[in-house]
């Protein structure tokens, strides 16, 4: 089992006794305003949802690294974060990463802290090469955490995706395991 411990938050694989804040997270229209294709919509969605990301922390061949944020001293589910492996190279694995965290926790450098200690990992533990990430251009506050933490802007795209009943842009970002070391 993955367990990553930052200043105030323990990153880990994500467990049965999850389900609570699992489906809180992901039944949250507000939190999962830019992601909504994977939006549950009803406790046997999130507990389904749960079930494969628990599965896949367990899989000899894993690909998908999602993980539970909790609160250090609380115990409370802060959010959700991870990434799934798109290929294998001889420098490392290519990834791509994604994260979402409880609106009552927005704004409280919470995702900076869990991304940036999942980056090390990546990087450190993992044989991960290079993470990309990206995110609709209105939604500022992710872009924002991903500056954050170093992540470097490579594109921005016009009119790229149907979202909310218009077309909208998407930027995207990269981090590379040799940026990381300097």
């Amino acid at each position: 089992m993955i367990r990553l411990e930052t200043t105030r938050l323990i990153i880990r694989d994500p467990m049965p006794s999850d389900m609570d804040g699992w489906h809180r997270l992901f039944s949250d229209a507000k939190t999962m305003y830019y992601l909504q294709e994977i939006m549950t919509h009803s406790l046997d969605e999130s507990r389904q949802n749960l079930a494969m990301a628990v599965n896949e922390a367990s899989s000899p061949n894993r690909t998908k690294y999602f993980f539970a944020i909790e609160h250090k001293t609380t115990g409370a589910f802060v959010g959700a974060m991870g990434y799934t492996v798109t290929a294998t190279t001889p420098l490392g694995k290519l990834v791509g990463m994604g994260y979402f965290i409880l609106p009552q926790y927005h704004g409280q450098g919470y995702m900076t802290e869990a991304v940036n200690e999942v980056v090390r990992f990546a990087f450190e533990e993992n044989g991960v090469y290079r993470i990309a990430i990206g995110c609709l251009t209105e939604n500022r506050a992710s872009e924002r955490v991903m500056q954050k933490c170093g992540f470097i802007k490579e594109a921005q795209y016009k009119s790229y995706t149907w979202h909310d009943g218009r077309m909208k842009d998407r930027v995207e970002y990269r981090r590379l395991k040799d940026e990381w070391l300097t």
